[in-house]
C-alpha cells in the first residue's frame, strides 16, 4: 500500500519497559498506607475472634500476666530468693512480663497469620504485609490492659514513676513492637514453606523466656563479652528499659542500644525476605 509523501508513519504498538524496583521502593511500604483501612479491619477482626466466644472475654488479658506474676513471685521471689535490684518482686516481675507478653503473643499470632488466612490470600489482592502487621498490632490491646494492671500494682506499693523516665515508655513499647514485627515477618514467611516452624515456635519461645530478664535481673550476667552476647536477644534491652522507666532500676545502657540495633536488622531483613518470597504464598497455601 502506498502512502503520501510527507505523511507520518503509522504508529506502532506501545512499548512498556519494566525494571525491577530497587532499594526501599522494592518494599512498597506505601501500599500499607493505601490499604490502611484493611489493616484496621484485620486488627479489629483479630480482637473480636480472639475474645468473642471466650467465657471470660477481655479478662484473659488480665489473668495471664497476673497468674504469671504470682507464679514467678512464689518460685523465684520467695523460694529461690532471686535478687530483684532492691525492688518489690511482684512489681519487678510484672514489669518484665509487660513487654514480654506483647512480644510472645505478637510472634505467635504473626507467625500463623498467613497460613490462617489462606482463603483470603488466594482470592483478593491486598498487601500481604498487612496480615503479620495486623496480628502484631492486635496484641497492643492486651498490652494496654496489662499496663493498667501494673499501674494498679504500683499504686498498691505507693510507687510513683519519675516523670522524666516515664516519657520513655511509649518509645520502648514501639521498639518492642518493631522487634516483634521483625521476627514475625521472618516466621510468617518461613511458615508458609516449612510448617515445622509453627511446631517448633512454642519451644523456642520457652527458651527465649529463660534467656530474657523477666524472673531475674540482667545485672546478674557478668559484664563484658557475656553481657554483650546476652544483649543479642532483642527483648533484653527492652525489658531492662521498662524497669528503668517505671521502677527506677539500673539503666539499660548498652543493652538497650544492642537490642535496638538487632531489632532494626531483624525488621529490615524480615521486610526484604517477606517481599522476596511473597509471590509464592498463594501457590504454597
Amino acid at each position: 500500500m502506498s502512502r503520501l509523501v510527507g505523511s507520518d508513519p503509522p504508529a506502532g504498538p506501545a512499548r512498556i519497559l519494566l525494571r525491577p524496583a530497587r532499594g526501599w521502593n522494592a518494599l512498597r511500604l506505601g501500599e500499607l498506607w493505601e490499604y490502611h483501612e484493611v489493616v484496621l479491619v484485620l486488627v479489629w477482626r483479630d480482637i473480636k475472634v480472639r475474645y468473642a466466644q471466650a467465657a471470660l472475654g477481655l479478662a484473659w488479658a488480665v489473668l495471664q500476666p497476673v497468674a504469671s506474676m504470682i507464679v514467678l513471685s512464689v518460685i523465684f521471689g520467695r523460694l529461690a530468693r532471686v535478687p530483684s535490684d532492691g525492688l518489690p518482686y511482684a512489681a519487678f516481675a510484672l514489669t518484665g512480663l509487660l513487654p514480654w507478653q506483647l512480644f510472645q503473643n505478637g510472634v505467635q499470632r504473626s507467625s500463623l497469620s498467613l497460613v490462617q488466612n489462606a482463603n483470603l490470600l488466594t482470592r483478593v489482592y491486598f498487601p500481604r504485609l498487612s496480615l503479620p502487621l495486623a496480628a502484631v498490632l492486635g496484641t497492643l490491646v492486651d498490652f494496654v490492659i496489662a499496663a493498667l494492671v501494673l499501674a494498679g500494682l504500683l499504686a498498691w506499693y505507693d510507687w510513683t514513676p519519675a516523670p522524666e523516665r516515664l516519657v520513655w515508655v511509649p518509645a520502648l513499647a514501639a521498639l518492642a513492637v518493631l522487634n516483634t514485627l521483625g521476627i514475625g515477618l521472618w516466621l510468617s514467611a518461613l511458615n508458609v514453606r516449612y510448617r515445622d516452624v509453627q511446631h517448633t515456635l512454642p519451644f523456642l519461645l520457652q527458651l527465649a523466656l529463660l534467656a530474657s530478664p523477666i524472673a531475674y535481673s540482667a545485672n546478674l550476667i557478668p559484664e563484658g563479652g557475656w553481657r554483650t552476647l546476652y544483649g543479642l536477644n532483642p527483648m533484653v534491652g527492652v525489658i531492662q528499659g521498662f524497669r528503668w522507666a517505671l521502677l527506677g532500676g539500673p539503666a539499660a545502657g548498652s543493652l538497650l542500644a544492642i537490642s535496638a540495633v538487632v531489632g532494626s536488622l531483624l525488621l529490615v531483613s524480615g521486610l526484604y525476605y517477606f517481599r522476596r518470597v511473597e509471590w509464592s504464598f498463594a501457590d504454597r497455601l
